[in-house]
């Protein structure tokens, strides 16, 4: 214990003896926790529509209403020809084309049907499909509007009717901003912690102070230890940060025990801090800690479920996203601080967490040489 001390009390000073790293560790996630949920949104809004309006009948007008009310379109030119129209979409100027055909609301009454042809930007795959259900679903409402104008049901009708009463849970307002910020506290964290970690040992290499680090009777693991415990106290004052962010921006506070959610980020933090000391030890030089830990990290983060559900992955990469400790640690967050789980309910992501840290700091520990 004496050994470790000694190595802690060399590492803190020279944490905070670089005032500018301490300012990047303290600073650099609350400004992103700020700014970061403001953008990263699910909704996708201000969607680009040309109007080709052949009828200017009452229905057409109406229609064009309800797509220009939602909120979601934005109207970009309206009555052109469909070839103008198409150069709108080839100039990045519209992202769909509603064409409302001649004798649309004529067709209608008299037929009782009526086709319009809609065309959609592909290029940006999520948009285009977000904007085409947009867009069916405002057509299909005002289709069963125009049903009940035509044919009010008897007030005495006995025909059976199914109806729906949607109940959100754990988020009433469907607020992304609460489904967000856990997940980017998450992320902020793993990327501190796996960083400075993965870039410590190479630091003393490159200096040159591991050599006189080497030669004295300090046992591996002591050595290993004293690097791990400074980042993870870091660590721990970086997620309080964050959660004081949370609280006083956004309004989030934890349903659940907020012992149980440090309990888990103490143990989250060996496994993330133990897989960058694992890359250091490989490692001679700050670059090249600085790739592998970027080649790590981006996949942790575009497979941890964040940004894409796991569920919609194919089934190798649902593989890979179990032996991804992000995964669980996100999982964790937004099951404890939405849903207000318990112990029971997160010992699975705890078992798997514990696997994590004890393979990665024993195999940086094996790994770690003291001659060169």
């Amino acid at each position: 214990m004496r050994t470790i001390r000694f190595l802690l009390e060399k590492e803190f000073r020279q944490i905070f003896r670089n005032k500018t790293l301490v300012a990047m560790i303290m600073v650099v996630p609350v400004v992103q926790l700020l700014i970061l949920p403001l953008a990263a949104n699910y909704e996708v809004k201000n969607i680009n529509i040309s109007i080709v309006n052949h009828d200017n009948s009452d229905y057409a007008r109406h229609l064009i209403t309800r797509i220009t009310a939602s909120g979601y379109f934005r109207l970009t030119s309206l009555n052109t020809t469909f070839d103008e129209a198409l150069a709108h979409i080839e100039s990045d100027e519209a992202d769909l084309i509603l064409k409302i055909p001649r004798n649309f609301e004529k067709n209608l009454v008299r037929e009782n049907k009526q086709k319009l042809f809609v065309a959609v930007n592909a290029i940006n795959g999520v948009k285009a499909n977000l904007g085409g259900a947009y867009l069916a679903t405002i057509i299909r409402d005002f289709n069963q509007d125009l049903m009940l104008e035509w044919f009010q049901p008897s007030r005495t009708s006995q025909q059976p009717v199914i109806a729906v009463t949607p109940t959100n849970w754990y988020n009433p307002y469907l607020n992304y901003r609460l489904f967000m910020v856990p997940g980017i506290l998450a992320i902020l964290v793993t990327m501190i912690g796996g960083y400075l970690s993965a870039l410590n040992i190479v630091k003393e290499k490159e200096v040159g102070t591991i050599e006189q680090i080497n030669v004295t009777p300090i046992r591996k693991h002591h050595f290993i230890v004293g690097k791990l415990i400074p980042f993870w106290v870091l660590g721990m004052v970086v997620f309080t940060l964050g959660l004081l962010v949370g609280w006083l921006a956004y309004g989030i506070t934890p349903e659940g025990n907020l012992g149980l959610l440090y309990g888990f980020l103490a143990l989250y933090l060996l496994a993330v801090l133990g897989l960058g000391l694992l890359i250091s030890t490989y490692t001679d030089t700050q670059q090249q800690a600085m790739f592998i830990a970027f080649f790590f990290m981006m996949i942790f983060i575009l497979m941890s479920g964040l940004f894409t559900s796991i569920d919609s992955m194919p089934s190798w990469a649902k593989v890979i996203s179990r032996l991804n400790p992000v995964s669980y640690f996100i999982d964790v967050m937004r099951m404890v601080v939405l849903k207000g789980s318990g112990l029971a309910d997160i010992i699975p992501h705890m078992g798997a967490v514990f696997v994590f840290a004890i393979v990665f700091n024993t195999w940086a520990i094996v790994n770690y040489r003291k001659t060169s």
